[in-house]
């Protein structure tokens, strides 16, 4: 689990494709300080297990789940990546709950800087826009950000100084796809409201009955 606060750009050093998975080597001295072998690393959002540590970054694979979900296999070397590593029981919970198990891809579109702060927007399937809310919380390779506004095809998010400078978002270029993993209990709501529940179960009897009363239900 994560907060979505990036600690560190890493640095892409070397992609090896292994079939329909990927083999990364990533420079991030901060990240690889007190990084074990089987850590788990979010990696532009994206949750993988270092396989191998030095002193200047690590060794992660992506299967190939991840690289059908993920915009990784978009990567080249030399390019940066945001890094952050799992939380633990006494982390400051700065951001939100992210789980680094990225829903899809969505696209950068435009930027618009005002007042020190840029607005950036982002075109999203509609399934992934279905578990977006104003004001809610998103993840944004990999980083913990508030959704601004949204429409029937784009969210937009708001960026301050700290977060341009700590994170890649302000590198990118129009039309590049992100990682994007929507609020995790969002979805639990949202899947508890649609067809979740097992029908004829208890649960969906007792949703159904305050949904259609409109209070809560018999007691």
């Amino acid at each position: 689990m994560f907060t979505g606060i990036i600690e560190e750009i890493g640095r892409l050093v070397s992609v090896s494709p292994a079939g329909r998975s990927l083999r990364l080597r990533v420079d991030g001295p901060l990240i690889a300080s007190d990084l074990r072998l089987g850590d788990s690393i979010a990696v532009d959002g994206c949750c993988l297990t270092a396989e191998t540590v030095d002193a200047r970054g690590f060794t992660a694979f992506a299967s190939p789940e991840t690289m059908l979900k993920t915009s990784l296999g978009d990567r080249n070397p030399g390019e940066g990546v945001n890094l952050e590593r799992a939380l633990t029981l006494s982390t400051r919970l700065g951001g939100h709950l992210v789980s680094g198990h990225v829903d899809g891809t969505g696209n950068y579109r435009t930027s618009t800087p005002l007042d020190g702060s840029v607005e950036m927007r982002f075109e999203l399937p509609k399934d992934l826009l279905a578990g977006c809310v104003a004001k809610g919380s998103i993840a944004i390779n990999g980083i913990s950000l508030t959704i601004v506004d949204l429409t029937d095809r784009e969210v937009s998010v708001w960026l301050i100084p700290e977060t341009m400078k700590k994170t890649t978002l302000g590198t990118l270029r129009a039309g590049a796809r992100v990682n994007i993993e929507t609020d995790l209990i969002g979805k639990y709501v949202q899947r508890f409201l649609s067809n979740g529940t097992v029908p004829g179960s208890s649960s969906d009897e007792s949703l159904q009955t305050l949904l259609a009363g409109g209070g809560w239900g018999t007691r």
